[in-house]
């Protein structure tokens, strides 16, 4: 079976990706060990077009086209002339993309399209309490119509997509993503950390970044040597501004001598996240939102104590004081609160961690994520149009 996925996401060295890109790699290698083929089509990160293979994975990355007002329409005209000369080479059978990816796919025949919820337009706006974008609102809708079936990443993202979008009465899976349990296992750190916080993601507003920080004081007041390491990306407004430097200027300047122990370390390697880590006292994930969050699952397989969002899926993904913490992301006394226990609790996070592990191994490990995938796509080939 031929299996193509469409993101632009696909991680590339040297350039910054998100959850996508990284649910994407994880399957496509697994499905690659399997037998399958897997290709992957988007648009690039620079001006050209690459062709690889990666570890047995075919990665096609298209010229982005500029033009202004029209750039949507030549690079969907690109991605769907690649997908038809793929097709023609080695006939694929599935195609899946997120939520706006089929809006202007032209459907081949005998090819069956899937929707992956990994978090929409329509999700995020409710749960940000925005206004729908028209634009953004009729390719997510054209994209639904189109589908053939659906795969929800969690039931909180498949019941809350459907306050606002129709499945079509269309088959759907829920399956969660896959954590790679070989690659994020317990290891010891190389450096000793008394009171290390780490949070992993894009540093933007609904990661709950913002509120972290404003954590951190309180954290201080009891444990004097806590410092807060910020991994991932920068998110830009829509005026071209950066995120970090608005917390920098407005959330930590203020802090005085508490902002020597902030560090923001950018985006790092994936092959790095497991030592960042390792190193970690407390992992702390306050997102005001998500679809299932891979960062929290990556962190518990390795045995550390996590907090993650009590709202949307946390609850599916963290028991209360069992296999982790959850908290309130909008209140930064909470995220304290949380924060503090773990580091005061040391023999009791011990326990939660190895809870945590055998959670994940158990829900979201690789082998059984893949199954699971693997009998719906053999499923999906048989839907009736």
């Amino acid at each position: 079976m031929h299996i193509c996925f469409l993101t632009n996401e696909y991680p590339k060295e040297g350039f910054p990706h998100g959850g996508i890109g990284s649910f994407v790699k994880t399957l496509a290698l697994a499905l690659v060990k399997k037998g399958f083929k897997v290709s992957v089509v988007g648009i690039n990160y620079t001006l050209e077009t690459e062709t690889q293979n990666i570890e047995g994975v075919d990665i096609y990355r298209l010229k982005p086209n500029k033009t202004k007002g029209l750039s949507w329409y030549f690079n969907f005209k690109a991605i769907n002339s690649k997908l038809r000369e793929i097709h023609k080479e080695s006939p694929i059978q599935i195609i899946e993309s997120s939520e706006l990816g089929l809006a202007f796919i032209s459907k081949i025949k005998a090819v069956k399209y899937i929707i992956r919820l990994h978090g929409g337009h329509h999700f995020f706006a409710e749960s940000e309490k925005r206004k729908i974008n028209k634009w953004k609102g009729f390719q997510e809708k054209r994209s639904f119509k189109k589908s053939d079936g659906f795969v929800a990443v969690s039931h909180y993202v498949k019941n809350h997509t459907e306050n606002y979008l129709s499945y079509h009465n269309k088959p759907i899976a829920y399956i969660s993503n896959p954590i790679d349990t070989e690659f994020f296992t317990p290891i010891e750190s190389k450096q000793e950390h008394e009171s290390r916080i780490v949070f992993a993601g894009t540093v933007c507003e609904k990661k709950g970044v913002r509120q972290l920080i404003q954590s951190f004081p309180f954290v201080k007041k009891e444990f004097p040597n806590a410092t807060l390491e910020i991994y991932g990306r920068d998110w830009f407004f829509p005026d071209g501004s950066s995120y970090i430097k608005m917390l920098k200027e407005k959330e930590i300047l203020h802090l005085g001598k508490l902002a020597e122990d902030i560090h923001f370390h950018g985006a790092i390697p994936s092959k790095e996240i497991p030592e960042a880590y390792s190193e970690a006292s407390v992992c702390v994930f306050p997102s005001h939102m998500e679809t299932q969050g891979l960062v929290a699952p990556e962190a518990m397989a390795m045995q550390k104590a996590v907090i993650f969002t009590k709202y949307g899926p946390g609850p599916e993904a963290v028991e209360d004081f069992v296999t982790g913490l959850l908290c309130d992301p909008y209140s930064p006394e909470d995220i304290a609160q949380k924060i503090v226990w773990v580091l005061s609790n040391k023999e009791r996070t011990k326990i939660i961690g190895e809870k945590a592990r055998e959670f994940v191994c158990g829900k979201y490990g690789l082998n059984v994520i893949v199954s699971q995938n693997i009998d719906f796509f053999e499923s999906s080939v048989n839907f009736s149009n």
